[in-house]
């Protein structure tokens, strides 16, 4: 009994490594053929030694890789493409930009110059018109002295007019006072109460006198212009019309 359970014990310890090295030695009878088997149903997909499943695991990384390189490349591109267009678009830009700047500058200045020459012709209007301005009223004042003279004395104006104007000298003057004289006694407001003839010359109406200023009952100067005019083309100088009244009764010339 003993005897026999010991070489039970013995062999049933031993007997699964016992088996061990047949079904190695039948693992490695069958194993070369399935491995022929693959191989020869994997040379038809050009992956020998490698499964199907293997061959498209293995080949997957190489597609996305080349994929990947694709998109990397075409986005190479683009991103060239892209930064050569916004380059072109922003070289466009700054021309535009420089473009209307020189034109604003060019029209600004233009603007400006326009402006300076109607500022200028503005000032030169308004200093002709202050020169103008002066010289009337330096007339005016020469004029209005004047007047305030011939009005105190006008026999002294009537003696210049008549040289400057006539060019006639004392003889002509001698004639000219006593005619004058005897015509309103040099009184510029000198009025006939019959006839209405009027001022230093007496004319007949004094609306005659209007020929050298509407100021003629006022102002001697116009009464001595408009005589003087009188006996020029009436008579051609102041003796002529002197004597003339001398030789009419009651005396009129």
């Amino acid at each position: 009994m003993s005897s026999s359970r010991y070489r039970g014990r013995h062999r049933g310890r031993h007997a699964r490594p016992s088996e061990a090295p047949l079904t190695q030695a039948l693992g490695v009878v069958r194993r070369p053929t399935v491995t022929a088997g693959l191989a020869l149903a994997l040379v038809g997909t050009g992956a020998v030694g490698v499964s199907a499943n293997d061959a498209v695991a293995d080949s997957e990384p190489f597609a996305l890789n080349s994929a990947a390189s694709a998109v990397a490349a075409l986005t190479a591109r683009e991103s060239a493409d892209d930064n050569s267009r916004i380059s072109r678009d922003r070289s466009g830009a700054n021309a535009q930009r420089a473009a209307l700047g020189a034109k604003a500058e060019a029209e600004a200045k233009a603007k400006a110059e326009a402006d300076a020459k109607v500022a200028k012709a503005k000032a030169d209007a308004a200093a002709k018109a202050r020169a103008a301005a002066a010289q009337k009223a330096a007339r005016d004042k020469a004029r209005d002295s004047a007047i305030a003279n011939a009005k105190k004395d006008p026999r002294a104006a009537a003696r210049a007019m008549a040289l400057d104007e006539y060019g006639w000298g004392d003889s002509q003057w001698r004639c000219l006072n006593l005619l004058w004289e005897g015509e309103s006694s040099w009184r510029y407001t000198a009025e006939n109460p019959s006839s209405g003839a009027y001022g230093l010359p007496q004319s007949l109406p004094a609306s005659k006198m209007a020929k050298f200023g509407a100021d003629y009952r006022t102002n001697p100067i116009t009464q001595i212009k408009w005589g003087l005019w009188y006996i020029d083309v009436s008579y051609g100088n102041p003796c002529n019309a002197w004597e003339f009244w001398n030789n009419r009764y009651p005396h009129w010339y």
